[in-house]
This record gives C-alpha cells, structure tokens and sequence, in this order.
C-alpha cells in the first residue's frame, strides 16, 4: 500500500487516490492491503525463487511475492519516492546502487562468525532499504531475501520473533546511519 508515502504525479496509483493500481482494481486501501497481505503470505509459503543472490535475483523474489497483486512486480520503480520526508534512492540510480550493493555481499556470505554475519546483514539490509527499488513490498522481499541469505550462510534467522515495534524503528535508524539497534535485532533472529 502506498499509504505514508510521499510520491508526486504517482503513475502507480489510481487517478486522485493514494490506492496503488492493482490486478484486481481493488480501489479501497483497506481491501487492498487485506488483499496484498493474503497473497503475499500464501506465496511466502512456497519456495523462493533460487539464483546467484544478486540484483536479478531479488527481483525474482519481489516478484514471486507480489506477482498476483501489481503487474510491476519485480520492476524497479520509476518514481522517486520518500517516506516521512526521507527520501529513498532517486530511480534513475536504482540500478546502478542496487549492482554496488549486490557486489559487497560476498563478505557476509563467508562471515567467519555469528557476530560477523548480523553485522553485515544490517549494513546491508539498511542499504537495501534505503534504496528502495520497489514501489511497494520493499520490507517484505527484504526480509525473504535475508532468510534465504542466512540459510546459505548457515547463520539461520527466525523472522517470526521480529517485532514491529523495535524492527521498524531499527530499519529507520539505519537509513540515518546508525546500525546497531539493527544489529540487536539480527542477534535475537538468529537461530
């Protein structure tokens, strides 16, 4: 849902209306957040898309997980976009930021420890979010894209002991910087 952020001329949403455009032309927010929430779920359920974990890769696992709610998904947006007045990678540099980020990855895949892992993870997970390359389900393939990186790091994590009200406020003290209450957050995730 596009509700809390802050898009002008939002070519992804509905004429006059904060409702992103969706495949079931569900025009009513509530609806279509209940909508998205059940499909994402359900294919949360199935296997995620494999791949060599780069750009492309993620792409496949956004869409994998939104693939019957927007006809977008998996496409970087083309719309710049912020969120409580901070504003996330500009989309003509989308591309560019997501190959620079993807390239550091192999540092925390081969993390010599638990420690080593969670700190990379947060590193890229805030970089990650701060690009934003998605239009909407950004947290959500975030967080199957970081399961799916434990599990081939061997540093398993258990996103169902996060907590919205500590996780969210991580994320955002990320976007400024400030790593490690994400950090703390990986730490109870591992498994």
């Amino acid at each position: 849902m596009s509700v809390g952020y802050d898009a002008f001329d939002d070519p992804y949403a509905y004429k006059g209306s904060p409702t992103l455009k969706n495949k079931l032309g569900l025009r009513d927010p509530a609806l279509l957040e209940a909508f998205e929430l059940e499909m994402t779920t359900l294919r949360a359920r199935e296997p995620l898309p494999l791949g060599r974990y780069d750009p492309n890769h993620y792409r496949r696992v956004h869409h994998h997980l939104f693939q019957d709610v927007y006809s977008w998904a998996g496409k970087y947006r083309t719309v710049r976009t912020a969120k409580g007045g901070n504003p996330f990678c500009f989309p003509e540099y989308i591309d560019g930021e997501m190959k620079r980020l993807f390239a550091t990855l192999p540092s925390a895949m081969a993390a010599a420890n638990a420690e080593v892992f969670v700190a990379e993870m947060a590193r890229f997970l805030g970089e990650l979010n701060a690009i934003h390359p998605f239009r909407e389900g950004n947290g959500r393939s975030q967080l199957s894209f970081a399961a799916m990186l434990g599990e081939r790091a061997e540093y398993p994590l258990d996103f169902s002991r996060v907590k919205r009200d500590t996780f969210l406020p991580a994320m955002v003290a990320s976007y400024d910087g400030d790593l490690e209450p994400l950090v703390a957050e990986f730490r109870i995730l591992l498994r």
